[in-house]
């Protein structure tokens, strides 16, 4: 693979003008995901720099969330991010499906336990109530996205625990083993840094960025099925919204055009 000819003169700095070439490359598609990037001892002797130099082009790239490195065997080109959509309720195997990937899971733990009082407020159960606790680590054929822990009322599924195939779809388990739909959802979204059992769990750096999604699931009754908390791998993931601004709000000069208001209502949309 060639590497850039470096400006030695240039006020800027080696590493960045490493780093944009090779951004370049992946951008382009010269670099395909999964492609190996050379290691920082091919970059240090075919351009005759430090390997402080050549680490700090490559540990730029993996903080973009463009390439990621794997211990002992070098930096590789990231797949593209997965959109997670906000706009619909999807499981992981939907969204995972529906982006073409393989979804997999790693159960962690499956089991009765007693709501806390997160979860017992969330449900809508008193604190001593049972409920279904499982914690899986989703992944995307081989690679770890995410770490969920859903917790569901006993009462409403009894034999869960003999229904369901942990490393499977939940929500398919319910529609089919209890007729419940899950059919809307609440869901909060925050920026968290990986602590070290979630950076091992999801083979990142700890303290790296990850997304934290709370969600109150429910059925078309309104009542509350699952309550989950998840972390999902911010280098691996983007979220996609639709946002329309309200007519009342878009000036009356362009709501009395109707072909500029719709130009501008379509460009937002």
């Amino acid at each position: 693979m060639d590497l850039p000819l470096l400006d030695r003169h240039s006020v800027v700095p080696l590493y960045y003008q490493i780093q944009q070439h090779l951004l370049e490359r992946i951008r382009s598609g010269g670099l395909k995901p999964g492609d190996a990037i050379p290691s920082e001892q091919e970059i240090s002797e075919r351009l005759r720099i430090s390997r402080m130099t050549a680490r700090q082009a490559l540990r730029s790239l993996c903080d973009l969330g463009v390439t990621y490195s794997r211990q002992g065997k070098g930096t590789f080109v990231s797949a593209i991010k997965l959109e997670k959509n906000s706009r619909e309720v999807l499981s992981f195997s939907e969204e995972m499906q529906a982006s073409g990937s393989r979804p997999r899971s790693k159960v962690l733990s499956f089991e009765l336990a007693a709501a806390d009082f997160e979860a017992a407020q969330a449900l809508r159960i008193p604190a001593s109530e049972k409920v279904f606790s499982l914690r899986r680590v989703r992944l995307a054929g081989a690679s770890p996205m995410g770490l969920e822990w859903s917790r569901l009322p006993a009462r409403l599924c009894p034999d869960l625990l003999r229904n369901l195939d942990p490393g499977a779809s939940l929500y398919q388990a319910l529609c089919e083993h209890y007729g419940i739909n899950i059919v809307a959802a609440d869901e909060i979204v925050e920026a968290g840094q990986a602590s070290a059992e979630e950076a091992k769990l999801l083979r990142l750096k700890a303290g790296s960025p990850i997304f934290l999604f709370t969600r109150t699931a429910y059925a078309q009754t309104g009542l509350p099925i699952e309550y989950v908390k998840s972390t999902y791998r911010a280098d691996r993931f983007k979220l996609v919204n639709k946002l329309r601004r309200p007519e009342r709000d878009l000036p009356t000069r362009l709501m009395s055009v109707p072909n500029i208001a719709t130009t501008l209502n379509d460009s937002i949309g």
